[in-house]
C-alpha cells in the first residue's frame, strides 16, 4: 500500500510520484500497474479523511501545526470529501493509492498547508488506521444484517411452531420435528456468529495512528487524542505491531467465514426444500429464476449463489493468513492485497445475508408435504423404544432390538406408520405391549413428547420464541 518511510516530498505535478525525490527515472508502466491500489482502496476515502482530520486536529492542538494551517486542512479535507461523494474527484493511478490521491488534491486546494498534513505519520500507520476503521464499520454492518435475518427467522418459527417436518440424520428421516424448531437452530448459530463478529470488533479497536513508519515519531504527538477522536478504545502499545499486524482483518474474515458457512447450510436447505422431490417450500417469484429452455423451471439461484459465496469468503480468509504468515516485521508490500480480499468478503457476505433475508421473508411452506415426509422411515420408532424402557423397565439395548423387529414386521406388511400397526403384531413380538403405546406413535404425539428444554415440542418452540423476541428487541 505504501512506501516504508515517512519522508514528506514536495508537492508534485500531476503524474509525478510524491515519493520520487530519490529516483532519477519514473517507474515502468507495468511497475505502476502492480504497485497501484487506487482501484481497490479508494473505497476507504471516508476513513482516510476521518483519520487525516483527527491527525490534523491533534497536530494543531499540540502546536506542531499552526491554527491557520490546521483550519485550512480541515476545510480542505471536507471539500475533498464532498467532491468524492459527488463523483467528481480526479483519481490518479500515478498517485498509487487513496492516501496520496487525497493528499495531493489537498495540496492543490490549499497550498503549502497541505504538505504539512503528513507530519508525524507514515502511509504505513495511515493505511493501518484506515483499514481498521473500515473493518470496524463493516463488522457493524454485518452484525446488523445478521440481526435482521434472525428476526425474520424468529417470526417464521413463531408462525410455524407446530408444523411437523422430518428431522434428518445422514439426510435420512430420523425423527419428526417442528419447522419452528428447525428454523430456530439457525437463529442460535447466527447468535454465536454475532458474538464472533463482536469479538473481532473488540480486538480491532485499537489505533495504530502515530506509529509512523515503524518506530514512532520524534514529534510530540498525542496518540490518545487521535485514538479517542476516531472512536478507538486506546492507541496500540507497540509501533511495530501497529503497522505490521493484520490479525484484526484475519479474525474478522474467520468470523465472517463461519457465519457464511451457516448461511450456506440454510441456503442448501432451501435448495432441497423447494425441489420437486421434497416440495416442502416454494420461493416467491421475486426470489426464483427460470430456465432458458425449460419453461416449467423455478430455480433457487440465489440460494445456490449463497453457497458459492461462502466458499469465496472462506478462501479469502485462508489467503490473507497465507499472505501474512511469512512476513517479518514490519511493513511489506504484500499487505497491499489484504484489502481486496477483505472488501470482497464483506461484499459477498452482505449480499448473502440480504438474499437469505429476502428468501426467508417471502418463502411459503407446504404443511401437508412436510407432515407426510415426517412419517417416512418409521420416524417414531424411538418413541416405541422409549416406551418399552419407561413402562416395561426394559434395558434400552433390548428395547432397541424389539423396536427393530416391529419395524421389520411393519415393512413386511406394507404398513407405513407404526401407529397403524395392529396391536396383535406388537404383542407377537413382545406380549407385554398394550394398546396405550399406539397413541404415542403418531408424529404429533412424538413432537409433543419432546418437551425438554431445547426440544422440538411446540410448547418449547414458543418458549424459545418468547426469549428471542425479547433478546432481539422484536417487541420494542
Amino acid at each position: 500500500m505504501s512506501s516504508s518511510d515517512s519522508f514528506i516530498p514536495p508537492a508534485s505535478a500531476k503524474g509525478q510520484q510524491m515519493w520520487g525525490g530519490r529516483f532519477a527515472a519514473s517507474p515502468d508502466e507495468t511497475m505502476k500497474a502492480i504497485n497501484a491500489s487506487i482501484d481497490v482502496d479508494q473505497r476507504m476515502w471516508r476513513e482516510d479523511i476521518a483519520g487525516s482530520k483527527a491527525h490534523a486536529a491533534m497536530l494543531t492542538a499540540t502546536g506542531i501545526l499552526t491554527q491557520e494551517d490546521g483550519q485550512a486542512i480541515q476545510a480542505g479535507l471536507d471539500e475533498i470529501g464532498a467532491e468524492i461523494a459527488a463523483g467528481q474527484f480526479p483519481f490518479s493511478i500515478d498517485l498509487e493509492d487513496i492516501h496520496l490521491n487525497i493528499e495531493a488534491r489537498l495540496t492543490e486546494r490549499i497550498g503549502d498547508a497541505g504538505k504539512r498534513l503528513h507530519t508525524g505519520r507514515s502511509r504505513n500507520d495511515q493505511v493501518a488506521t484506515d483499514f481498521r476503521l473500515w473493518v470496524r464499520r463493516a463488522l457493524g454492518e454485518a452484525d446488523e444484517a445478521l440481526l435482521g435475518l434472525m428476526r425474520i427467522l424468529v417470526l417464521q418459527a413463531e408462525a410455524h411452531a407446530d408444523w411437523i417436518m422430518p428431522g434428518f440424520t445422514h439426510l435420512q428421516t430420523a425423527q419428526p420435528v417442528t419447522l419452528g424448531h428447525h428454523l430456530l437452530a439457525y437463529v442460535e448459530m447466527f447468535q454465536r456468529d454475532r458474538a464472533r463478529l463482536a469479538s473481532a470488533l473488540s480486538h480491532s479497536n485499537e489505533s495504530p495512528l502515530g506509529s509512523a513508519a515503524l518506530a514512532g515519531t520524534p514529534y510530540p504527538i498525542n496518540r490518545e487524542q487521535t485514538a479517542a477522536a476516531l472512536g478507538f478504545d486506546r492507541p496500540m502499545a507497540n509501533s511495530l505491531d501497529g503497522v505490521a499486524s493484520r490479525d484484526f482483518a484475519m479474525e474478522a474474515l474467520n468470523a465472517l467465514s463461519i457465519a457464511a458457512v451457516h448461511l450456506s447450510r440454510l441456503a442448501e436447505e432451501i435448495v432441497l426444500w423447494t425441489s420437486s422431490h421434497f416440495r416442502f417450500a416454494r420461493l416467491s417469484d421475486a426470489w426464483s429464476t427460470g430456465s432458458s429452455i425449460m419453461p416449467q423451471k423455478r430455480n433457487p439461484d440465489a440460494a445456490e449463489l449463497v453457497r458459492a459465496k461462502a466458499a469465496r469468503i472462506a478462501s479469502n480468509a485462508q489467503c490473507l493468513m497465507m499472505i501474512v504468515k511469512a512476513l517479518p516485521l514490519t511493513y511489506a508490500k504484500d499487505l497491499q492485497d489484504d484489502k481486496a480480499m477483505t472488501f470482497e468478503s464483506f461484499d459477498a457476505f452482505m449480499l448473502s445475508v440480504g438474499s437469505m433475508a429476502g428468501m426467508m421473508q417471502s418463502i411459503t411452506f407446504n404443511r401437508d408435504a412436510m407432515r407426510q415426509a415426517a412419517t417416512f422411515g418409521y420416524s417414531t420408532a424411538t418413541d416405541l423404544a422409549d416406551w418399552l424402557v419407561r413402562v416395561l423397565n426394559m434395558p434400552f439395548r433390548e428395547a432397541h432390538h424389539v423396536t427393530g423387529a416391529v419395524v421389520k414386521a411393519a415393512e413386511a406388511a406394507g404398513i407405513a406408520e407404526l401407529c397403524d400397526v395392529p396391536l396383535a403384531t406388537f404383542q407377537a413380538i413382545e406380549p407385554r405391549i398394550d394398546a396405550s403405546v399406539i397413541a404415542l406413535l403418531s408424529v404429533e404425539a412424538s413432537v409433543a413428547a419432546r418437551d425438554s428444554y431445547g426440544g422440538t415440542a411446540p410448547k418449547q418452540v414458543l418458549e424459545q420464541v418468547k426469549r428471542l423476541r425479547h433478546a432481539l428487541q422484536l417487541d420494542a
